[in-house]
Order: C-alpha cells, then structure tokens, then sequence
C-alpha cells in the first residue's frame, strides 16, 4: 500500500449535511429552523443562562464568598517526595519543576513534613513547614529559604 493509495473504510466518514440549498436536499427552504420564531432568523436565540424572562439561576442563589487578589498561592509539596534525590543534592523549584515534581509554581513552593526523609539534602523553596524544617535537618540536611 502506498500513500497515495490510502482513502477512509467504506462507510465511516459521512458527507456533511448541506443546509439551505433547494427543496430537494431534504433541508432547503427554512433549512431545519423551521417557520418563523427567534430561533429561525440570523443571529437569533437567547443567550446561554436566559430563563425567558424568569430570573436566572445564577441570579437566584445568594453571592458567597470572596477573592482575594492579594492571596498568595504555593504549590506544595512533602518531604517524602524528596527521597527520590541523590543524597547531598541540591533541590530547588527548577529543579522540582525540570523533574515533573511540580506542574505549576504558582507563587511559589512550600515543602510540607508528611512522610519521613532518608537523605541529606540542601532543600531551598519559598516557604516550609516546621515537621518539614526538623526532618530535613534530622536527616543531616538544610532547608533555606528563597
């Protein structure tokens, strides 16, 4: 077989259905929009949510909550994520993120203590919890602060 010769199995691709031109394709005429009504003209139909004048859902449940645009978000990560080093590495947020430890930095990192730490290591990230600072430094290592 060639690639020239290469064409779709019989029956699984299916032509697309041409609205509009003349009475004999089966969907002339209105074109399957029916008669008249907002949903037949151009550029009709009601937006996503409309209710038909009722008050819409998202109108009706109370507002709760708030954002805080100041927040600071940190992606975080335990310490027995970091056994996976060599012993006496440095670890640091590109070397977490080249490593597919962490997907998205966000505002920074935080090393939080679940879990138990068997190498020596030098840990540098944004923020760390206290379990996490005395495992690290149990286990012969230091944890800096970026």
């Amino acid at each position: 077989m060639k690639l020239h010769e290469l064409k779709p199995s019989p029956g699984s691709s299916k032509n697309r259905k041409r609205l509009g031109r003349g009475t004999a394709t089966g969907q002339g005429k209105t074109a399957g929009r029916g008669m008249n009504g907002q949903k037949s003209r151009s550029g009709g139909g009601v937006r996503p949510g409309f209710e038909g004048g009722q008050m819409p859902l998202y109108r009706r449940l109370p507002k709760r909550g708030f954002t805080n645009v100041f927040g600071t978000v940190f992606a975080e990560i335990n310490v027995e994520v970091l056994n996976q080093f060599e012993d006496g590495a440095e670890v640091t947020p590109e070397v977490l993120k080249s490593e597919g430890i962490v997907k998205k930095q966000l505002d920074g990192i935080k090393i939080l203590g679940n879990g138990e730490l068997a190498k020596k290591l030098t840990v540098k990230a944004h923020k760390f919890s206290k379990s996490a600072v005395e495992k690290i430094e149990a286990a012969g290592g230091k944890a800096e602060v970026i």
